[in-house]
C-alpha cells in the first residue's frame, strides 16, 4: 500500500472518531511576522492533542488475536491519552507507561479516558526509560507494542493532520511549521505534503535541549543523546525513530532548535494575549516564529501547528520563571554582606537601580562570621539594564557573585 493509501485508509478509520480541528488566524503572530499565520489548533483534539490520531489507527488496525492480546505503549503524556480513548472506544485493554516526570494532569486524563480499560504504569525519569519498560511488558505478556512516533500506522494517523490543513485553506500554505519530538508527525504530515503540496515550505521545530533529529541527520542515523532536558515532556525523547528518520531526511523539512525559555515566553503570550492554554510542545511551532528560528516573508500564508494543551496550571510558575530569565529580566546573585546594621540599605542605595526589583532574598545571620551570603533575585526594568547593574556590582565594596545560567549553583534555581 502506498503511503498516500495508508493516509486515505487513516482518514477513513478516524471519521467520527477523532475531531476535525479548528484552522483559525492568528492576530498576534500574523503582526509579529507581517505573514498570514493561522494555528491548526490540535489542543482541541479529544485528548488536547494530535496524537488520537497515530494511536486509533494504528489499534482499529488490530485483527480480533491481537485485539484479545491487548496494548501497551510508552508516552510523555498525550499518546497515553490517544490510546486510552482508542482502548475505551474499541474496547480493547491497555497499559499505558509514562515517565515520572509527566504531569499529573495528564496521567489523570488518560486514565478517564480510558474509562476502565486502562492501567497507568509510571516508571522512570525519561520517555526512553518508559518505552523500555513498555517494550519489556510487550515481550512478556503478547500485548501489542503501539509505539508513540514509531510505527506505520502511528504515522499514517499524523499525516491526516495535512489532509485537514489543506482542506482548510483556499490555496496550499507557503509554509507548515510542525514541532517534532520523535518525528511521527512530521515524518507522516510531512511526506504527504511533500507529495501533495511540494511547494510548501516545511520547517519541524525541536526544543533545544532535546533535538534528536538534527542530531540524527547530521550523522546521516539516529543517534542517542547523552543528555536531554525533559521540561518540554511532549518532546523530550532522546533518540529519533528507526522508521521516522529517513521519511524527515526525505521530505525535504528543515529544523529548527528552539530554547526552552523562548517555548515558555511564547506559552505566556498565546495564554494571556490569545487566551490559549497551550502545553510547552503545544508552544514550539509558534515559539519558532516569535523566536526568529523561522523568518516567513510578509503575506506569506503560514500554518504552524499547536500540537496539545495539557498544561498542568501548577507549572505556570516555572514557565514565568523561564521566560523571565530567557528575556533577560531576572537574575541571580550571592551578596557577601558584612554583619553590621546597614548593610543591606547600602545595598540597595548604592548597586539598586530604579527600575531593579528584588524578587527573591534568603539570608541566615552567622553570629560567629563577619559576614554572611545572601541569594538574591533581582528583575531588571528592561535587559539592557543589566549592564548598567553589573557596573554598579562592580564598584560595590560587598563581594557579589553573578549566578551564571548554565553554572551548577545555578541548576539548583531554575
Amino acid at each position: 500500500m502506498s503511503f498516500s493509501a495508508e493516509v486515505a485508509d487513516a482518514v477513513a478509520r478516524l471519521a467520527g472518531v477523532a475531531h476535525r480541528t479548528p484552522l483559525q488566524r492568528n492576530a498576534r503572530l500574523s503582526a509579529a511576522t507581517g505573514a498570514d499565520v493561522w494555528l491548526k489548533r490540535e489542543d482541541l483534539q479529544i485528548g488536547r492533542s494530535y496524537k488520537v490520531r497515530g494511536a486509533y489507527t494504528t489499534i482499529s488496525r488490530l485483527d480480533a488475536t491481537g485485539r484479545a492480546a491487548g496494548v501497551v505503549c510508552a508516552s510523555a503524556g498525550n499518546h497515553g491519552q490517544g490510546v486510552a480513548h482508542a482502548c475505551a472506544v474499541l474496547g480493547v485493554r491497555g497499559y499505558v507507561f509514562v515517565p515520572g516526570t509527566t504531569p499529573r494532569q495528564k496521567r489523570q486524563r488518560i486514565t478517564a479516558l480510558g474509562e476502565g480499560m486502562v492501567e497507568l504504569v509510571i516508571s522512570g525519569d525519561t520517555y526512553d526509560d518508559a518505552a523500555a519498560a513498555a517494550a519489556r511488558h510487550a515481550d512478556a505478556t503478547g500485548a501489542t507494542l503501539v509505539p508513540a512516533f514509531d510505527a506505520p500506522g502511528t504515522i499514517a494517523g499524523q499525516a491526516t493532520v495535512a489532509v485537514e490543513l489543506l482542506e482548510q485553506l483556499p490555496a496550499p500554505p507557503d509554509v507548515v511549521v510542525l514541532p517534532v519530538g520523535g518525528g511521527g508527525l512530521l515524518a507522516g504530515a510531512g511526506t504527504w505534503l511533500a507529495e501533495h503540496s511540494p511547494a510548501t515550505r516545511l520547517v519541524g521545530v525541536e526544543p533545544a535541549g532535546a533535538a534528536n533529529m538534527t542530531a540524527a541527520l547530521a550523522a546521516g542515523h539516529p543517534v542517542e543523546l547523552p543528555e536531554i532536558d525533559t521540561f518540554v515532556d511532549g518532546a523530550a525523547v532522546r533518540r529519533a525513530g528507526d522508521l521516522t528518520f529517513p521519511m524527515v531526511r526525505d521530505c525535504g523539512a528543515e529544523l529548527v532548535a528552539v530554547p526552552e525559555g523562548q517555548i515558555c515566553t511564547e506559552m505566556l503570550d498565546l495564554y494571556q494575549v490569545d487566551g490559549v492554554i497551550a502545553e510547552p510542545a503545544g508552544a514550539m511551532a509558534s515559539s519558532a516564529l516569535t523566536g526568529g528560528q523561522v523568518t516567513v516573508a510578509p503575506g506569506q500564508t503560514v500554518v504552524c501547528l499547536l500540537s496539545g494543551g495539557n498544561n498542568d496550571v501548577s507549572r505556570y510558575a516555572e514557565v514565568v520563571e523561564r521566560s523571565l530569565v530567557h528575556r533577560g529580566l531576572k537574575h541571580y546573585f550571592l551578596v557577601e554582606f558584612p554583619q553590621e546594621p546597614g548593610a543591606l540599605r547600602r545595598f540597595l542605595d548604592e548597586v539598586l537601580g530604579a527600575d531593579d526589583d528584588i524578587v527573591l532574598f534568603e539570608y541566615v545571620k552567622r553570629d560567629n562570621r563577619e559576614t554572611g551570603a545572601a541569594l538574591t533575585g533581582i528583575e531588571v526594568g528592561n535587559a539592557a539594564d543589566l549592564a548598567a547593574l553589573l557596573a554598579r556590582i562592580e564598584a560595590s565594596p560587598l563581594r557579589i557573585q553573578h549566578l551564571a545560567p548554565g553554572t551548577t549553583a545555578y541548576r539548583f534555581l531554575v
